[in-house]
C-alpha cells in the first residue's frame, strides 16, 4: 500500500489508503483506527509519519480524536450545493435523511435596526423570530434563527413552524420564492451553541446569513445559521 520509491510523501499515501478504506465501508463511522505503532510496523514507516497522516485526516474531517482513547472514523459530512434555493427539509429528504427540528422559541418582536434593514421594513415593525435546532436523522446539524415580516406573512403558528416554512409560504399562501443571497464565514461554537449542537465549546462552526426574496424582490426572510463544521461542507460549481 505504501511505495517508498514514489515521490508522493509517505504520510499522504497513508492518508489516501485510509480514505479508500472509509469510502469502501471497510472503516465505518466511530470505528477505531489502529494505534500509530501498529500502522508504523505494518508499513515499515515511522510513527511520526503515521501521526502526520492521522492529523491531516482529522483536520479534513475524516477522523476525530478522543483524549486518551485514540483516533476514530468521523461521520461523513453532508454536502450542500450552493446553487439553487432549497429549504433544509428539502435538502435532507433529497439525501434520504429524515429532517427534523427542535423549536427553541417562536415569538413576535419589534424589528431591530439590523433586522429591519435586512427585510426592508421599518424599525420596530413586527417580525416573527423563530429559533430552531435543525436535525438530520435525529442528529443536530445547525441552529437557525429566522426573521419573517409579520405584516407580510400573517397567521404563522407554532404548528406551521414545526413543519416546513417554505411549503407554507408557497403552497398555502401562494407566494413564489425566487432568489436569495448568502454570506458564509467561520467561527467557533459558544457555550450555548455547543450545548445545542452536541459539540465541544470552541469547536469550529460555519456562520451563514441568508436573505430570501419573492419574485417582486420583496425580502421574505432573513436567517442566521450556525452549522457544525464537522458534519457539513458546502460545494460551489463555477464556470469560466
Amino acid at each position: 500500500m505504501i511505495n517508498k520509491k514514489s515521490p508522493i510523501p509517505l504520510y499522504y499515501q497513508l492518508e489516501e489508503h485510509i480514505i479508500e478504506l472509509i469510502e469502501k465501508g471497510e472503516l465505518r463511522p466511530d470505528d477505531a483506527l489502529p494505534p500509530e505503532r501498529e500502522y508504523a510496523e505494518k508499513f515499515e514507516i515511522s510513527r511520526m509519519t503515521v501521526r502526520q497522516a492521522y492529523t491531516e485526516l482529522v483536520n479534513k474531517g475524516y477522523l476525530y480524536r478522543l483524549q486518551g482513547k485514540g483516533t476514530y472514523v468521523a461521520e461523513r459530512k453532508i454536502e450542500q450545493p450552493l446553487q439553487g434555493l432549497t429549504s433544509f427539509t428539502e435538502e435532507m429528504k433529497a439525501r434520504g435523511m429524515e429532517p427534523g427540528s427542535q423549536l427553541i422559541h417562536f415569538q413576535i418582536n419589534p424589528a431591530s435596526e439590523n433586522i429591519a434593514n435586512q427585510l426592508a421594513i421599518s424599525e420596530s415593525e413586527p417580525v416573527y423570530e423563530i429559533m430552531r435546532v435543525r436535525l438530520a436523522d435525529g442528529v443536530p446539524m445547525a441552529i437557525e434563527t429566522t426573521y419573517i415580516p409579520a405584516n407580510l406573512i400573517q397567521g404563522m403558528t407554532q404548528e406551521i413552524v414545526n413543519q416546513s416554512l417554505y411549503a407554507y409560504i408557497q403552497e398555502k399562501l401562494k407566494l413564489r420564492i425566487s432568489s436569495g443571497s448568502q454570506v458564509i464565514e467561520s467561527s467557533i461554537a459558544s457555550q450555548t451553541e455547543a450545548k445545542l449542537l452536541h459539540i465541544g465549546k470552541g469547536a469550529p462552526v460555519m456562520l451563514i446569513e441568508s436573505t430570501t426574496y419573492l419574485e417582486n424582490g420583496t425580502p421574505i426572510e432573513y436567517v442566521k445559521s450556525v452549522y457544525r463544521a464537522d458534519r457539513y461542507k458546502f460545494i460551489l460549481n463555477i464556470n469560466r
